[in-house]
């Protein structure tokens, strides 16, 4: 049985970097903790800006893949010291509550953007589609909350998504949620909110091309 090093079954940090790291730490087994820490910060990273959509998929795959702690690290060298610990509260700023409100036009929240930690939507009489499949995700779980009188408000999700209504959700069988149910290693969770009084809330996953 190997015998615990220095951090080892810890998540690591940025202190360290597999250069300045002895051979014998770098080479060392790294835990689940470890890839999910690496994982968070890469998606914190993708929020930012600081790597594209395609290499966040890159290097959420090498993470999950990654056996030590060196094959963790060089995924994160590049990345600025202060993203360590991203999973603590007060240390990463955490982005503005989406607002989508419509009274009688159409509302539709599509291509690449930036999905925050929340949503609120807001329908009287319109409808709103929130497109997630083209978008960038930092966040394992993301709440929305939607509120419709007589509209319809929609959510688009790409595959490897998860949805979930809340059970804090009233009028439930206005609710149609034909997403996934578990969302693939490392993907977010959308948890719904709904509250449609006379209008309909529908959550499905991104239609597949034949």
């Amino acid at each position: 049985m190997l015998a615990a090093g220095p951090g080892y079954s810890q998540p690591m940090t940025d202190a360290d970097s597999p250069a300045s790291w002895p051979n014998d730490l770098a080479a060392q087994r790294a835990a689940d903790a470890d890839r999910e820490a690496i994982a968070e910060r890469l998606r914190i990273a993708a929020g930012e800006g600081r790597i594209e959509l395609w290499e966040l998929d890159e290097r959420l795959g090498q993470a999950y893949r990654a056996k030590t702690y060196g094959e963790l690290a060089i995924l994160v060298e590049d990345l600025p010291a202060q993203l360590a610990f991203t999973s603590l509260p007060g240390l990463v700023t955490e982005p503005e509550t989406l607002v989508l409100r419509t009274t009688t036009p159409n509302i539709r929240q599509a291509g690449p953007w930036v999905v925050p930690r929340r949503i609120t939507a807001e329908s009287t009489t319109g409808w709103i589609t929130i497109d997630f499949t083209e978008a960038s995700c930092a966040y394992r779980e993301v709440t929305v909350e939607v509120i419709t009188k007589t509209g319809w408000i929609q959510l688009i999700l790409p595959d490897g998504w998860a949805a979930r209504v809340s059970p804090l959700s009233t009028y439930t069988g206005h609710i149609s949620n034909r997403a996934a149910e578990t969302a693939d290693p490392g993907a977010p969770t959308v948890t719904v909110t709904g509250h449609p009084l006379f209008g309909y809330i529908k959550i499905r996953q991104r239609r597949r091309r034949r």
